[in-house]
């Protein structure tokens, strides 16, 4: 079985659970995605499916990876990526995998990438509380004394300072699939994913 899919993040909303309770999910489009390419480890050493998502325009593809994906079939992709797969042999290039791929109630791990927030203060980017706001401080927003005396006479590395927050690759583990609609190729866990809407993340089976 391949342990997971590429999709891409919808947005949020609620659903009712049959016992009454009102639970925040989050909707994501997972697939169809298709094999481009099995990897064994007679060939390759290892065990994995290239799986495409996206279709793209033949005119955008670069053509080493125009023959490459014309051996799976004659769609193009915007992304790939690999899963480990138990049996490779199971598989073959232009295969389809949908959202049926999961079932209802299981525990998947969901990648993406954090939103983008910039060069950030010490305050959003650390959560530091703040200097005092009033007999004359001028110290509000600032990080406060950071360097040594002496010795070792320089900042320590690691010292938490202003810079750039967010846009890197986070992973959310042990989320709970809530509904499945096959049809659509829509996947509703529990609670939130990483990323804005449109981002790309990768659905991974949880390892019992």
């Amino acid at each position: 079985m391949c342990k997971g899919l590429i999709g891409k993040k919808i947005g949020m909303t609620s659903l009712f659970m049959p016992d009454g309770s009102y639970v925040p999910a989050t909707v994501l489009q997972v697939g169809p995605c298709v094999v481009t390419q099995v990897k064994n480890r007679a060939t390759d050493g290892y065990d994995a499916l290239q799986l495409g998502f996206g279709e793209k325009k033949e005119k955008h593809v670069r053509k080493p990876l125009k023959g490459h994906f014309e051996k799976s079939g004659s769609k193009y992709f915007a992304h790939l990526k690999e899963f480990k797969v138990d049996n490779p042999d199971d598989y073959s290039p232009g295969q389809e995998i949908c959202a049926d791929h999961f079932v209802i109630g299981e525990r998947v791990d969901v990648t993406g990438t954090t939103k983008g927030r910039g060069f950030s203060g010490v305050m959003k980017r650390h959560g530091f509380a703040g200097g005092r706001k009033t007999h004359g401080s001028h110290s509000h927003r600032i990080p406060g004394s950071v360097g040594c005396s002496a010795w070792p006479a320089k900042i320590i590395k690691g010292k938490k300072m202003p810079g750039h927050y967010g846009n890197e690759r986070k992973t959310v583990k042990n989320l709970e699939i809530l509904d499945i609609r096959v049809e659509e190729n829509l996947i509703m866990v529990k609670g939130a994913v990483p990323g804005s809407r449109s981002g790309l993340v990768a659905l991974n089976k949880r390892k019992k």
